[in-house]
């Protein structure tokens, strides 16, 4: 049977982006049918407000969603949808792969994930200015047990499926005694009952340098909220930027899947936007309702058009468009079809 999965265009070049990805969808066999809902400016635009209960109501009832980039606006009016949505649904642990599919880079094997804590640290919003005057404001971190530890359990079962079994945390707890010394103390705690994982801890802003001079070192990284928002586009940069760099949001009932770029709106229309980050959320996504196969189809055609370099996007150094990239994976997919049928028959 299908499966039923909520549709986010977003707005922007989230349109573009999701077309590109569920053309690519359909083409590697994925068994889909979507439950479209709008947010963020369209919804606003519809008039039913950033975040519209029709929207969360879709995801409670399919319990999965593929989410193209939706706007924030800086500095004023409202607030990100996206954290919003995290905080509703409850999507604990923000997973961020960073692969390298892109010749001619620093790096050639980059190949790790970021964990990170997607509900509490500085992004709760609590914040405040402390006079009239607007001399000067407040903004609190809320870290708890609870959370600390289900979001480290996530990342040592994540590190215990790959290869390395690999696992750093990330703090800042030489400073911040309290409230990052309690995620490392949980992870410390933590780490006696995963004894098949290698557990060591960075500083944060250590943890900065060591990737950019050896990002090998490390495989699994989980870190607090906005030590994984800054350090995970870092890791983006390493393997050609936010356009490759796709996202899970994950609870213990739903997950959302997203790029983790923004909705870039000086390019909308034009397109030249790069797709994979999404195509690969998409990728992703499919693990999560049993269609793996469909997955893997996707992902290895994603990195077979951009390791042979004739259809890349600008963001990339070529001149593709959109449309031209997703042409490629549909004609990689299309390949694949025609190879595996020829073995079958010469069998």
């Amino acid at each position: 049977m299908p499966a039923t999965v909520t549709l986010i265009r977003g707005d922007g070049i989230g349109p573009e982006m999701v077309d590109a990805a569920l053309r690519v969808l359909d083409s590697a066999g994925a068994e889909i049918e979507w439950d479209e809902q709008v947010a963020g400016v369209t919804a606003i635009e519809q008039g039913k407000g950033a975040l519209p209960e029709d929207t969360l109501e879709s995801m409670r009832r399919t319990k999965v969603a593929l989410k193209g980039p939706l706007t924030t606006p800086v500095g004023s009016g409202f607030r990100s949808v996206n954290v919003a949505i995290r905080k509703e649904c409850d999507l604990f642990a923000n997973v961020r792969p960073a692969k390298t599919m892109v010749s001619g880079l620093r790096y050639a094997d980059v190949d790790l994930v970021v964990v990170r804590e997607n509900t509490e640290g500085l992004y709760v919003g609590i914040e405040h200015y402390i006079d009239t005057k607007k001399s000067a404001a407040e903004s609190i971190t809320i870290v708890t047990r609870d959370a600390s530890r289900r979001v480290i359990r996530y990342a040592f079962e994540l590190a215990r499926s790959r290869p390395d079994r690999h696992l750093t945390l990330v703090h800042k707890a030489n400073i911040l005694k309290f409230t990052s010394g309690l995620f490392l103390e949980v992870g410390r705690e933590m780490a006696g009952e995963y004894p098949d994982v290698t557990f060591d801890e960075r500083i944060i802003d250590n943890m900065a340098m060591q990737l950019v001079v050896d990002p090998l070192q490390f495989d699994t990284i989980v870190t607090t909220n906005m030590f994984g928002d800054i350090l995970s586009d870092l890791c983006a940069g390493l393997v050609g930027g936010l356009g490759m760099a796709p996202a899970a949001n994950v609870g213990d009932q739903i997950a959302m899947y997203e790029a983790i770029h923004g909705s870039a709106p000086d390019i909308a229309g034009k397109g030249i936007a790069n797709p994979t980050a999404l195509m690969l959320a998409a990728a992703m996504l499919c693990e999560r309702i049993g269609q793996a196969e469909a997955g893997r189809r996707v992902r290895d055609a994603v990195e077979q058009v951009l390791w042979e370099g004739r259809r890349r996007t600008r963001d990339l150094g070529g001149d593709a468009t959109t449309d031209a990239f997703t042409d490629a994976v549909v004609q990689a997919l299309g390949n694949e079809v025609e190879v595996a049928t020829g073995a079958r028959r010469a069998t």
